[in-house]
């Protein structure tokens, strides 16, 4: 069950109030100008927000998976993406590297590293991007290297995809002592980790020539080069493959969808505001695709409730399911609203400054993150029991269930 309570509702709004107020006022410039989003992240750190994953005894709101909220954080993400897709996703990456640290991290971790954010504003991140097959033209691939020492780690390689690059303080890198591919890319579940990087390392290079994409310009997911970089041991996080064998993946796919369910909300009060305008209330055509639009809308709305529910009740299988369910079903019924909202606002719409441009083009972008044709085998060899990939959508393997352990009441009850 879901257990938003007054506080987080007071959140809630309190995000929405900074998307209408400040956030999307900036989006433009940061789109034009492909920068980080600095000034939203002072603005989170000022309103209490950057520690919003962390749990309450350190100054967190304990929003997460098992405590049956983590619904909250999907709604103040969709919130985000209204006013800005590419800071929600600096902000995804932000919240997810907080509830890494808060589930998995130790006690020391933890004090350290939130005193950081609490105190100085700390932003984090978290970079698995290693892809190994070779686009046309591209010499090597890209990928980092792994040697264990008795005090830590060195990093040497490259990884791209690196959203929050240059305005970051801290990444979680998920890299593999057997070789190249981060999480995504690699097969070897088992020794895949957890390492925490001081992004003010001499030793990082952060290369802007490789970002030129047609959306999620200010996400400034920049190509990395790690130049032999030493991480200490006390920054590894959790053991050896925790991440994939408790399916942290798949918990925090739903995200995505929240980020592109915000961009077609924020579309979809355009289109309203412009049928208004227009006086074209009337027009049987205009009512069919607002009613669209409107069904889109609350259909997703209530994916992402169903799979927060059963994260919640522990109904681990029902919630992995659901997860991937709502990352396919939303990324559909967002591109179809979309589409509906520019037959509607027509030609005119597609030039800036409309906002239905920039969220076009960001949704275009950020929705081929995975993609949709594995995502939709996953979940149709989930129902036909075959074996699956979970996380990646890429393998033809189960995962492990460890979290049925870590989630389930019922396991709980019986101990």
């Amino acid at each position: 069950m879901n257990k938003t309570n007054l506080k987080n509702i007071d959140l809630i709004v309190k995000a929405q109030e900074l998307a209408d107020e400040k956030f999307s006022k900036r989006a433009e410039m940061h789109d034009d100008e492909a920068i980080f989003p600095k000034q939203n992240f002072i603005d989170l750190k000022e309103s209490n927000f950057l520690t919003l994953m962390a749990g309450e005894e350190y100054g967190g709101q304990g929003i997460n998976h098992k405590s049956g909220n983590i619904i909250d954080q999907w709604q103040i993400t969709k919130e985000f993406a209204k006013a800005d897709m590419a800071f929600a996703r600096c902000w995804e990456g932000h919240s997810n590297a907080v509830l890494l640290i808060d589930q998995i991290g130790n006690e020391e971790q933890k004090r350290r590293w939130f005193n950081g954010i609490a105190e100085k504003g700390d932003i984090w991140t978290a970079w698995s991007g290693e892809p190994q097959v070779k686009k046309p033209g591209q010499k090597t691939s890209f990928g980092t290297q792994i040697q264990e020492i008795e005090t830590g780690f060195i990093v040497s390689g490259t990884k791209i995809f690196c959203t929050s690059a240059p305005g970051a303080d801290w990444a979680i890198l998920f890299v593999s002592p057997s070789g190249p591919g981060g999480a995504r890319h690699n097969s070897g579940d088992s020794d895949v980790i957890m390492l925490a990087c001081d992004l003010d390392d001499p030793s990082i290079e952060f290369d802007d020539s490789w970002w030129s994409p047609i959306g999620m310009k200010a996400s400034v997911s920049y190509l990395v080069h790690f130049n032999e970089t030493f991480i200490p041991r006390e920054n590894l996080i959790g053991y050896s493959g925790q991440y994939l064998k408790e399916n942290w993946q798949v918990k925090i796919t739903p995200q995505y969808a929240a980020t592109f369910l915000g961009g077609a909300e924020a579309a979809y009060d355009y289109t309203l505001e412009y049928v208004k305008k227009q006086n074209r209330e009337s027009d049987p055509y205009v009512q069919h695709r607002i009613a669209r639009m409107s069904m889109n809308i609350e259909t997703c709305n209530l994916w992402l409730k169903k799979t927060s529910d059963h994260w919640g009740a522990g109904e681990i299988e029902q919630a992995k399911l659901a997860s991937n369910t709502s990352r396919y079903y939303i990324e559909q019924l967002t591109t179809e609203t979309i589409q509906h909202a520019i037959h509607v606002c027509g030609a005119r719409s597609m030039i800036r400054p409309s906002i239905l441009e920039r969220i076009l083009r960001d949704l275009s972008f950020y929705t081929r993150h995975d993609n949709h044709d594995q995502v939709l085998a996953t979940i149709g060899k989930a129902i036909l029991g075959e074996m699956h990939d979970v996380s990646f959508f890429n393998g033809s393997k189960k995962t492990l269930q460890t979290d049925q352990i870590l989630f389930n009441p019922q396991i709980h009850s019986k101990s």
